[in-house]
């Protein structure tokens, strides 16, 4: 850990966890989509559901899903601010299982074009964050990379087609993980990578055979190329 880590982030609280950490969780959901959210279910789990509307966690994956950052004044504003921008938001509760973090969330989002995800996720403290699944399917990363996440059937070959095409636009990998439902079934690869990867390679991905779905979360902020 660092020195940031231990002192936490620069916030609005009360807490890292379950305020600062519930504000990334929604910012990063929000990226995924690329496209505005326009209907957020929203199911709290274990410690988020027990103290989460004392700690604004509410609130907070709200703020995140609108595009606010974790020191934005507006947060505990955030449910009036999705009313006024069209966003319709309902609240729940999930039992992920015992192997969930405590602080843990299931989304279930539609996006301004019918787009839909499902994401689950955690914040393991100091404003630190893990996006557990994504429609189903284990991920595991953190959101402090730009990340590349590609489903596609357990097939030879994928895994050598998305690694070159980032060698050719010069992206190194971070990190990579892959992940299947059973052998030749479904199968999911996540890689962090150091540099932020070309939309037009990601198009590129989602027209390749075998391909079902790809995914990417960038840092760069909303109408950046």
């Amino acid at each position: 850990m660092n020195l940031f880590e231990i002192v936490g982030p620069v916030m609005v609280g009360p807490s890292s966890s379950h305020t600062a950490g519930a504000v990334k969780i929604g910012n990063v959901c929000r990226k995924l989509m690329s496209e505005p959210v326009t209907d957020a279910r929203i199911l709290l789990h274990g410690s988020f559901l027990a103290t989460g509307r004392g700690h604004g966690t509410d609130r907070a994956i709200v703020a995140g899903l609108l595009g606010l950052q974790v020191d934005d004044s507006r947060i505990p504003d955030s449910m009036r601010l999705a009313s006024d921008a069209g966003m319709k938001v309902e609240f729940g509760s999930a039992d992920l299982g015992e192997e969930a973090h405590p602080n843990s969330v299931k989304l279930y989002l539609r996006g301004s074009s019918g787009k839909e995800l499902e994401v689950v996720a955690a914040s393991i403290g100091g404003g630190r964050i893990r996006i557990c699944e994504i429609d189903g399917l284990t991920a595991n990363f953190s959101g402090d990379c730009p990340t590349l996440i590609v489903h596609n059937l357990d097939q030879p070959g994928h895994v050598a087609e998305v690694t070159s095409m980032l060698q050719h636009k010069s992206v190194n990998i971070a990190s990579m993980q892959l992940y299947r439902s059973s052998r030749g079934g479904h199968a999911v690869m996540v890689l962090e990578c150091d540099q932020e990867v070309p939309r037009e390679s990601i198009h590129w991905l989602e027209h390749l055979e075998g391909v079902e779905k790809v995914t990417y979360y960038s840092l760069l902020q909303d109408g950046e190329c």
